[in-house]
């Protein structure tokens, strides 16, 4: 879900292409007023001081009574506990990729219009939209406006939710959709893209030119915003997000931790090569390397385009996704690199247990709280530089289970 600020809030009762951000895991409070009826009562300055008619602010709280259900919701935010391999195969397929390209024929005016005023690749727009909301399949089906009321009223996130709604309030007085037809997640993420009220504020467009900046019900709107988004936060046209790499043999993990980000040519300089074998068409453009299942899986160097797509979620896994369901759409296939056989995320206590194990074999890893920082890296490195396996400092099941013997 697109927050304004280019995070993310991710509701977890969405399509799962969205991680759950644990810093919005927050309690849950009753509401503070008697009843909705004064929640709307007082609501009505604030909204008037937001340029909202009468008129809309009646339409838009007709039959509203506050929704337990939504602030259950609130309370139902699992512990987010997949690999990033686990998460691709759920999202990225062939089906999926099939579906995006009979989109991209569908569409092909649309995108190839909307490339040309931003620049962004029309198959990162179409991955988003798969991603979000299945090419429009599946958008949430709540009101924005009681849904964001209800979280309001129920005193969750109040001035955060409040603002959004307020917002909400005046995207239907201004008349780019009805308030019975703006509808979306229980959280308020809408349309095809799932734009939080004030991201369409800020980004939303009127591709079609009809008067309407029209998310719900006009797919050329709807990819329009994304682009405009993505140029927004500095989409670079004609670059892609990454490149798969291959290590070569005897990679030095240590000097590759040194480097946050650095040239292609320095990172080629280290023995890197994609795996397609072809050069890096530009050498100067600037990457980080990203291993998601460690030094036994696919490697990556990720552009600045793959940060820009973080602008959306803030997320690896989501940016990997969209921009491997990107090239799959194109026509790719699959990684060249396949993923370790079973290997698995760890919960928090199996996080703890790892801890433990290591500070048994004699390595500081703190306390055993679950919580994995620089000393318990460190310690997860020094193991494996000891039992001779690539000191890559990735933690998952497989690194648990050779603990364990």
């Amino acid at each position: 879900m697109l927050l304004s600020n280019g995070r993310t809030f991710a509701p977890f009762r969405r399509l799962p292409a969205l991680a759950i951000a644990a810093a919005l895991s927050f309690s849950l409070v009753a509401p503070a007023l008697a009843n909705s009826a004064d929640f709307v009562r007082r609501l009505w300055p604030q909204a008037e001081a937001r340029g909202v008619s009468r008129a809309a602010f009646e339409a838009a709280f007709s039959g509203y009574n506050y929704i337990p259900k939504i602030m259950e919701l609130t309370q139902k935010q699992p512990e987010f506990s997949q690999t990033v391999q686990q998460y691709l195969d759920k999202r990225v397929t062939a089906a999926q990729a099939q579906k995006g390209k009979a989109m991209r024929a569908e569409w092909n005016q649309t995108l190839t219009g909307s490339e040309q005023r931003w620049g962004v690749q029309p198959e990162i727009v179409l991955a988003i939209w798969g991603m979000e909301t299945n090419f429009g399949g599946f958008m949430g089906g709540e009101n924005t406006i009681h849904a964001l009321a209800t979280l309001t009223e129920g005193g969750y996130r109040p001035d955060y939710f409040r603002d959004e709604l307020l917002t909400a309030l005046r995207i239907v007085s201004d008349g780019h959709v009805s308030a019975r037809n703006m509808t979306g997640s229980w959280a308020g993420a809408m349309g095809h893209t799932q734009f939080m009220p004030s991201s369409f504020m800020r980004y939303a467009v009127d591709y079609n030119g009809d008067g309407r900046k029209d998310i719900w019900n006009s797919v050329q709107d709807a990819l329009g915003s994304t682009a405009n988004y993505l140029d927004s936060f500095g989409w670079r046209p004609g670059e892609t997000w990454g490149y798969e790499i291959k290590l070569p043999s005897g990679f030095d993990f240590a000097a590759a931790r040194q480097i946050e980000k650095a040239p292609l040519s320095q990172w080629q300089a280290m023995g890197i090569k994609r795996v397609s074998g072809r050069a890096f068409p530009r050498p100067d453009d600037v990457g980080r390397l990203y291993m998601p299942a460690g030094a036994n899986g696919p490697a990556f160097l990720l552009l600045p385009n793959f940060d820009v797509i973080k602008r959306y979620n803030n997320s690896d896994s989501y940016a990997l996704a969209v921009g491997h369901l990107a090239d799959r759409i194109i026509g790719g296939g699959d990684f060249a690199t396949p993923w370790p056989a079973g290997d698995y995320a760890l919960t928090k206590a199996q996080r703890a247990e790892l801890q433990t194990l290591l500070g048994r074999a004699g390595f500081d890893a703190g306390s055993p709280d679950g919580v994995v920082g620089p000393r318990t890296r460190a310690a997860v490195i020094a193991w494996q530089t000891r039992a001779g396996l690539p000191a890559d400092g990735h933690i998952s099941g497989r690194l648990l289970e050779a603990l364990k013997r």
